[in-house]
């Protein structure tokens, strides 16, 4: 997908050495251990060696503290869990399982579509993500899906047949202190706010025509027909 406002794509975060930390250890019987800090020049060079003094041992404590304070604090919900949310794994790039229910939804399209930027009827959806990828699947009701609930294909473009979605130049930045509920909504707004502009693999999401049938969605408002949606022949078991 592209991004909508800032289609620029980022080639990473820049990083430039400030000091740098020497352990020496003794090598009698009763070793010691000695810490040297040194600062940087603008070169990178180690300069003004010196014993590491209580002060910066102290500020190196609480930096390490913080970040693990807020390695902690990923994915935890700010109150009560949602009942949307179905289920969460905390480890290593973390995921989340949820739905959300039909509703009408902003969309926009590349030009070259012929579709309308505007709002229309989209059926209930089954989300799975991670820090870096998300999958989207449809759902046929709105009721609160179990492990054995069937899923379909979503109907919209830029997502691969196994239900990956590709995310083009859309930069995504799911920070480590993030609760599930900005999480979410994180991706969520990845999601619809870029511009959906292909079927990917000559593959095929709907029965018909996809672009046809968001024509026609746009034009008369009319609630999505869940009767041109796709079995996959997975169900929610097969994402725990």
């Amino acid at each position: 997908m592209n991004k909508i406002i800032d289609t620029a794509k980022r080639f990473g975060t820049l990083y430039e050495p400030k000091s740098a930390l020497v352990f020496y250890e003794s090598l009698d019987k009763n070793s010691t251990v000695y810490v040297e800090h040194f600062d940087m020049d603008r070169a990178g060079n180690p300069i003004n060696a010196h014993p590491l003094s209580v002060n910066e041992a102290k500020a190196l404590a609480k930096g390490l503290q913080i970040d693990e304070e807020k390695s902690n604090a990923f994915l935890k919900p700010n109150g009560v869990l949602p009942t949307h949310i179905l289920h969460i794994n905390p480890s290593q790039n973390g995921s989340v399982l949820w739905y959300t229910r039909s509703k009408k939804q902003q969309m926009h399209f590349v030009s070259n579509l012929g579709i309308p930027n505007a709002k229309a009827h989209i059926p209930a959806m089954l989300w799975y993500a991670d820090k870096e990828n998300l999958s989207v699947f449809a759902l046929k009701d709105n009721r609160r899906p179990s492990e054995k609930t069937a899923l379909h294909y979503a109907p919209f473009f830029n997502i691969y047949e196994n239900g990956v979605v590709c995310m083009g130049s859309v930069d995504i930045n799911i920070k480590n202190s993030v609760s599930v509920e900005e999480f979410i909504e994180a991706w969520e707004n990845y999601f619809f706010n870029s511009y959906f502009s292909h079927l990917l693999n000559n593959y095929n999401p709907i029965k018909g025509n996809c672009v046809s049938l968001w024509k026609k969605l746009m034009e008369t408002g009319e609630v999505f027909p869940v009767e041109v949606l796709k079995k996959n022949n997975r169900t929610l078991r097969h994402l725990l």
